[in-house]
């Protein structure tokens, strides 16, 4: 059964940092395109960030530029989003998803329908 699981999500205060991971099981992904949404209450499932498949580009919200970083180890076939500088605003519940269809080598995806191997969500909630 393929799967994705999230962790690292917490309550941290506004500055702090944290360390989302995405295991993904039961066939490789090092393949597929990945991507890191959130939705926060009474809103829409927003793209923060994607990587492609080779591994060589990366995308993000503009939100989040500067502060967050994506990343993938295919050996270990994980997908890595390290928050910095997290501020109030990036409270919410993070998901990590993977493409299962065709993806282009370099490509990166932003839509919500590009996705369809979804995460359970992991809270993060940042106080002021």
């Amino acid at each position: 059964q393929v799967q994705l699981v999230e962790s690292g999500g917490g309550l941290v205060q506004a500055g702090g940092s944290l360390r989302l991971s995405c295991a993904a099981s039961g066939r490789t992904f090092s393949r597929n395109a990945m991507g890191w949404f959130r939705q926060a209450p009474g809103k829409e499932r927003e793209f923060i960030a994607a990587i492609s498949w080779s591994n060589i580009v990366t995308r993000y919200f503009d939100s989040v530029k500067g502060r967050f970083t994506i990343s993938r180890d295919n050996a270990k076939n994980t997908v890595v989003l390290q928050m910095n500088g997290l501020k109030p605003e990036d409270t919410a519940v993070y998901y990590c998803a993977a493409r299962g269809g065709y993806a282009g080598y370099n490509e990166i995806y932003y839509s919500r329908n590009d996705y369809d191997i979804w995460g359970q969500g992991t809270q993060v909630t940042v106080s002021s």
